[in-house]
């Protein structure tokens, strides 16, 4: 009994979360960016009641063992951590190359709905989406189900299939 329970409290969380967007923030978390351009948030870190210890241990599992060689770390919903070395510090890096700035994409369209929190802190504003968008012969904002920008390169779009 408890295991058919359990088994369709899960089924009905994921039905939820794939119907209702809004729900999947509140039932699943989301990830959240503990260290930015090399500097480690501390807002966020306290946020999700994390300490520097803590993150380190974490970092460490990615086999970082230096604060300085993170570009971005993101704290995922599961606890774990996803980890952007900088280019200096990035093992598949030749030796001889100089090294280039690392920058984080940024999603800006999931499930055919624009986030403006992320696209006004890559700074830009719903005019360009749209015109990033016709470029790309797109002229509904519901035809894409994931956009992603990265600076210095194009508007990256997958379109619902």
């Amino acid at each position: 009994m408890a295991l058919t329970l359990w088994a369709t409290l899960i089924f009905t969380v994921e039905m939820i979360t794939q119907k209702f967007k809004k729900t999947r923030s509140l039932l699943e978390g989301k990830p959240s960016i503990v260290i930015r351009n090399g500097i480690i948030d501390f807002q966020e870190l306290k946020k999700n009641r994390l300490d520097i210890n803590q993150l380190q241990n974490l970092l460490r599992k990615k086999d970082v063992f230096s604060v300085r060689e993170v570009a971005y770390a993101i704290l995922e919903s599961d606890g774990s951590v996803s980890v952007m070395k900088k280019s200096l510090y990035d093992s598949k890096q030749d030796i001889n190359v100089i090294a280039k700035p690392v920058f984080l994409p940024t999603t800006v369209i999931s499930d055919g709905e624009i986030l403006y929190d992320n696209l006004e802190q890559a700074g830009y504003n719903e005019e360009w989406l749209f015109n990033e968008l016709n470029k790309l012969g797109i002229a509904n904002i519901k035809q894409v189900f994931y956009a992603e920008w990265l600076e210095g390169d194009s508007l990256f779009v997958n379109n619902y299939r």
